[in-house]
């Protein structure tokens, strides 16, 4: 299993999440399906079908959440290599055909969020900047075809 990089803030919600599935999301499934049965004959009973998979679909993300915390590893930002882009960095790139610049912050995919600027490190453009430094051209493969970046600052 690959490695999981988490900042502080990102380990802690998902720790949050997890004990939130567990406790009131498992109670609420439990009521859902205590409801649903003493609705009658569960053969024909659609409340209870749902209510069912609704508990299914819950452990399904409770699994997932215990593999992500089982192959996670915080990362402290003072212990993050500037001298390159790499996970936690936060790369001021160029566009080189409009010179438009824009700041990223590479994360993993669980913390990825294009709104707060926070692009996962496996996305089409974490993978192209990855291991790029300073005055160095990045090539992004999009489905419009290959952009080029220059990293013009790596920082924390």
């Amino acid at each position: 299993m690959a490695i999981n990089y988490l900042t502080k803030e990102g380990f802690d919600k998902l720790t949050a999440e997890l004990e939130d599935l567990k406790t009131r999301g498992r109670a609420e499934a439990a009521r859902a399906i205590a409801e649903a049965r003493e609705k009658g004959d569960l053969s024909e009973n659609a409340e209870y079908d749902a209510a069912k998979e609704a508990q299914g679909l819950l452990e399904l993300r409770i699994n997932d959440l215990e593999k992500q915390m089982a192959t996670a590893r915080v990362l402290d930002s003072s212990e993050v290599d500037i001298s390159k882009v790499t996970v936690l960095a936060k790369v001021t790139i160029m566009n080189t055909k409009n010179k438009a610049k824009i700041t990223y912050q590479l994360v993993s995919e669980s913390e990825a969020d294009l709104k707060a600027k926070k692009v996962s490190v496996s996305s089409p453009m974490g993978q192209g900047l990855l291991g790029k430094v300073i005055g160095e051209t990045a090539t992004v493969r999009t489905p419009n075809g290959d952009m080029e970046f220059q990293i013009m600052d790596i920082s924390i």
